[in-house]
C-alpha cells in the first residue's frame, strides 16, 4: 500500500497525544480559561449524536477516519457492532488498548518542554466490547467489508488524496435506508490532496453532486470544534455536518 506524503506526521508521539486529548479529554484538560468556545468541545462525541438519527436501525456502524476511536466507542452506545478503520498504526494501537484496558496514559503538552500526565479514559457507559479496530485506507478499503446501518467519516474527506474514491464506494458501504454521517472542515490544502482532486467550488455542492445518484441530504449542521496544541494555543474550525440517507435503489 503506497503511503500518502503526510502519512508519517500520524505516527509521532506528538499528534497521538494532541488526538487522545481531543477524543478524551475532559472540557477543565483542554480548555482551562473561563473565556473561549466551549461550544466547540467534544466534536468527536457531537459529530455521532448530533448527526445520527436513532429513530433508524442502527444493528451496525463504519466509522472511517476513526483516529483513537471515541466515535467508534459513541456508534456502539446506539446498539451498533462498530468496525473503527484508520490509516494511522499509532492510532489503531491506542485505540485497540482502549478497546481492551478501557484506559490509556499520555501527556498533554502545557508550554516548551513542560507536559501533564493524562489518562484517556472511555466512559464506562459506552459498550467498548461491540467495537473492533483495524488500519485502513479509506480509499482502498478491503473489498469483503460489507455494509453497515452507518457509515460516519468525520474530519476525513479534506484528508485524502483521492477523496472521490471514497465518494464512490459508499453507495455498497451503506445500506438501503441506511445513514452516512459526513463533518468536514473544507479544508483543502495540497500537502493532503492534490489540487486537481479538490472540489471545483464549495464542497457542500459538490457533495450534492458526487452523492446525489444514492444519498439524500436529510440535515445539516454547522459544527465548531477545537484542538489544544498547548496551553496558549488552540486551533478552532467549523465543520460543516451532515447526514444523508441511502435510497432503496
Amino acid at each position: 500500500m503506497e503511503e500518502p506524503p503526510t502519512a508519517s506526521i500520524y505516527e509521532t508521539r506528538k499528534l497521538l497525544d494532541e488526538y487522545l486529548l481531543f477524543h478524551y479529554g475532559s472540557p477543565r484538560e483542554v480548555l482551562p480559561w473561563e473565556f473561549g468556545p466551549h461550544e466547540a468541545l467534544g466534536f468527536p462525541i457531537r459529530t455521532v449524536r448530533e448527526l445520527i438519527d436513532p429513530a433508524r436501525a442502527i444493528d451496525s456502524a463504519l466509522d472511517l477516519g476513526c483516529a483513537v476511536g471515541r466515535s467508534s466507542f459513541e456508534l456502539a452506545a446506539f446498539g451498533a457492532e462498530v468496525t473503527g478503520i484508520d490509516f494511522s498504526v499509532a492510532f489503531i494501537e491506542a485505540a485497540r488498548t482502549l478497546q481492551a484496558t478501557g484506559s490509556l496514559a499520555y501527556r498533554r503538552l502545557d508550554e516548551a518542554a513542560d507536559s501533564t500526565p493524562l489518562v484517556a479514559e472511555v466512559p464506562a457507559h459506552l459498550p467498548r466490547k461491540r467495537v473492533h479496530f483495524e488500519t485502513g485506507d479509506a480509499t482502498r478499503l478491503r473489498i469483503d467489508l460489507g455494509s453497515f446501518d452507518v457509515v460516519h467519516a468525520a474530519n476525513l474527506l479534506c484528508r485524502l488524496t483521492h477523496p472521490e474514491k471514497l465518494l464512490a464506494r459508499l453507495p455498497a458501504l451503506v445500506k438501503p435506508c441506511g445513514q452516512l454521517l459526513l463533518a468536514t472542515p473544507c479544508t483543502w490544502l495540497e500537502e493532503f490532496t492534490p489540487r486537481e482532486h479538490w472540489p471545483a467550488g464549495p464542497t457542500r455542492d459538490w457533495l450534492l453532486a458526487r452523492l446525489g445518484e444514492h444519498f439524500t441530504l436529510d440535515h445539516q449542521t454547522d459544527m465548531p470544534f477545537l484542538i489544544r496544541e498547548h496551553a496558549r494555543k488552540f486551533q478552532w474550525s467549523v465543520a460543516l455536518g451532515t447526514r444523508w440517507i441511502r435510497g432503496t435503489g
